[in-house]
């Protein structure tokens, strides 16, 4: 457990939670979300409707993302951080694939998560 003693744990916790405020600018009607939700076969609803438990795995697997990020910052190793939101990114696009997704859900969806990967790598550099 080494590699963690080192990890900028602030960095971390905003990486994670400023990826999920933009995945829900991200999803939202004034930007992919209508479109998306057509090519992904759900309707978009009220906050009151919203998926809680897809909401929570994509908390978990962004705080993982962002723990990732955080443990090859501490070791200089930012290619594999990139290697690692490239196979998250290409993973998601390809399970599109198989569920039927409009080819623009799938890229908007691979998309979002190279944003998040992004935001996080930033996240590590400015705290």
């Amino acid at each position: 457990m080494q590699e963690l003693a080192n990890v900028n744990w602030l960095a971390v916790i905003v990486g994670t939670v400023v990826a999920f405020l933009v995945g829900w600018a991200w999803y939202s009607p004034k930007l992919f979300g209508k479109k998306w939700a057509e090519g992904s076969g759900v309707e978009l609803g009220s906050a009151d409707q919203m998926p809680v438990m897809a909401m929570v795995s994509n908390l978990l697997a962004l705080f993982l993302l962002a723990l990732v990020v955080g443990i090859t910052a501490t070791q200089d190793m930012l290619i594999t951080a990139i290697l690692a939101i490239l196979a998250c990114s290409v993973f998601v696009f390809s399970m599109g694939g198989y569920v039927k997704k409009s080819n623009y859900a799938m890229i908007v969806d691979l998309f979002y998560i190279v944003v998040a990967g992004i935001v996080m790598i930033i996240c590590q550099g400015i705290f």
